[in-house]
């Protein structure tokens, strides 16, 4: 199956337990959609926030956040793992 980065952007009040509640949120619908997330990271300093999952498609992925908690990506990028 296909791996995402997705990137959100100018996020202001980054906090990590802020994080982890989006990520529980995304976790209870991701299956529904055939999207395993993988990980998540984010930087204070930049404002900005990287989930990683495995999914059938760009929409896919995108789904489970707008449904989870509206918070979409401004960017979802393909990625292949290296070695």
């Amino acid at each position: 199956m296909p791996m995402y980065m997705d990137i959100h952007r100018n996020v202001e009040g980054i906090t990590q337990e802020a994080l982890d509640e989006a990520h529980r949120k995304d976790l209870e619908v991701h299956a529904k959609h055939g999207v395993e997330f993988v990980n998540y990271w984010y930087s204070e300093s930049e404002g900005a926030i990287f989930c990683l999952c495995k999914a059938p498609s760009k929409e896919a992925a995108e789904a489970v956040h707008r449904e989870a908690h509206g918070g979409v990506a401004d960017e979802i990028i393909e990625v292949q793992q290296g070695g």
